[in-house]
């Protein structure tokens, strides 16, 4: 992939994350008021009035206008989970990493170059890229009379390392988007639990008895955002979690197999 093609890759990633969070909240914003503000969720048809019992469509509507922003935030870490999904799995390749690197092992220890360029050309993905990118310069360098061993053995190297850079960026992006929501989730989630709270006791503060209906309204929208907050954080964190791991075990097949290619090509340096 050459930077041209990475500079454009990024430029349709950030387009598509920009759409993605704008999709969300437009999608969040119309199912709050329109399904769940729906009149048939409230007692004699009014949303400013108490839920039906048992209707959860109503009660989280109660939340307040927090709950659609919150909203968007679990509807983006969704919409970037199958995102994230999609494009490691696309950077696997089409076969197992494990026996992609073994059979690359053994095509190198028999100094099989074109064998293993084909092997990459079959399963594809960015461990194969980065692998390619190697075997070719590897190749290239057998060939060449001029340069010495070390410098051959550090020409390797940087190709290995120019095509990782390439990668690298591919697999981890977007993955800011995940420790961000994490973040934020329980944040905004607190703003409606302590904007609840307020209306709950500025209920309780009226003289004379105090207006029950304003009490359980104040209190169902701190504990819907509250319940929300967590959600979407905790989900964040998981899918964080995942991904990164995900990302480490990628890396270090491309590390593994980097280096049993520049040890294979020193060998044979040797050898000659």
């Amino acid at each position: 992939m050459s930077k041209q093609g990475s500079s454009f890759k990024d430029a349709l990633q950030n387009v598509f994350a920009t759409s993605a969070i704008l999709i969300a909240f437009i999608v969040s914003y119309l199912l709050f008021t329109q399904i769940m503000g729906s009149p048939v969720n409230f007692e004699g048809g009014n949303h400013s009035g108490k839920a039906l019992e048992g209707n959860y469509l109503g009660i989280i509507y109660k939340g307040g206008f927090i709950v659609p922003i919150l909203m968007t935030c679990v509807l983006t870490l969704i919409i970037f989970i199958f995102e994230r999904a999609i494009t490691l799995s696309r950077a696997k390749g089409k076969g197992r990493l494990n026996s992609f690197v073994n059979e690359l092992q053994g095509l190198l220890a028999s100094d099989k170059i074109e064998e293993a360029l084909e092997a990459c050309d079959k399963q594809k993905g960015s461990l194969a890229n980065v692998m390619r990118a190697g075997l070719t310069r590897y190749r290239d360098l057998q060939k060449d009379k001029e340069l010495e061993k070390d410098q051959k053995i550090l020409s390797i190297q940087k190709s290995f390392e120019e095509a990782t850079a390439l990668e690298l960026p591919m697999l981890s992006k977007n993955m800011v988007i995940f420790s961000t929501l994490a973040s934020i989730s329980v944040l905004i989630g607190l703003i409606g639990t302590v904007l609840g709270m307020i209306r709950a006791f500025a209920a309780l503060a009226q003289s004379g008895a105090p207006d029950a209906l304003a009490l359980a309204t104040g209190i169902s929208e701190a504990l819907i955002n509250t319940a929300f907050g967590i959600t979407g954080s905790t989900l964040a964190i998981i899918a964080f979690n995942y991904f990164s791991s995900t990302i480490d075990g990628y890396t270090f097949k491309i590390d593994e197999a980097g280096f049993s290619l520049t040890q294979n090509f020193a060998a044979s340096l040797r050898s000659n």
